[in-house]
């Protein structure tokens, strides 16, 4: 079990980035909470913030890329009290991930199946992965997105 304390104040967002069936997940480096682990890319919302910008910001820092927040997916609580916001992500079929070695260990493309097996998973992984098979998670971007156009969805 991971020692995290609690704390019901925290906030979070949670970007999940389909492509071609699978979801970009990182391994945690091992100077970060939760060391080692599998996880959406991600983090708390600072003051001020709004969960787009925090979303923006996390994967600049994380990843080094540029991303679009496309819309609300999912909400949840981890189990020590985070509220997190899950929200579907676009980043650019070209876009040249360079994990910042601080935060990110390992980057992987992994498909539900391939992600319900991994054995060093967050538990809100699992959670994910439950709403999304009861169809209360829906990953399909709206079609403008398809079709490239970079006007704004967010809520």
């Amino acid at each position: 079990m991971l020692d995290i304390p609690p704390d019901p104040g925290r906030r979070g967002v949670v970007g999940v980035v389909v492509r071609d069936g699978r979801l970009l997940l990182i391994r945690r480096s091992r100077q970060v909470v939760a060391p080692g682990m599998y996880c959406f890319p991600g983090g708390g919302i600072e003051p001020g913030e709004s969960e787009p910008e925090a979303l923006v910001r996390e994967f600049r820092e994380e990843l080094g890329v540029e991303v679009r927040p496309v819309r609300r997916l999912w909400r949840s609580v981890t189990p020590w009290q985070v509220r997190l916001v899950w929200w579907l992500v676009d980043l650019d079929a070209g876009a040249r991930i360079t994990p910042n070695e601080r935060e990110v260990e390992s980057v992987h493309w992994v498909t539900p199946a391939e992600m319900a097996e991994l054995p060093d998973s967050l538990p809100s992984n699992f959670e994910f992965l439950d709403a999304l098979a009861a169809g209360r998670i829906d990953l399909t971007e709206p079609r403008w997105a398809a079709n490239n156009d970079r006007g704004s969805a967010v809520e």
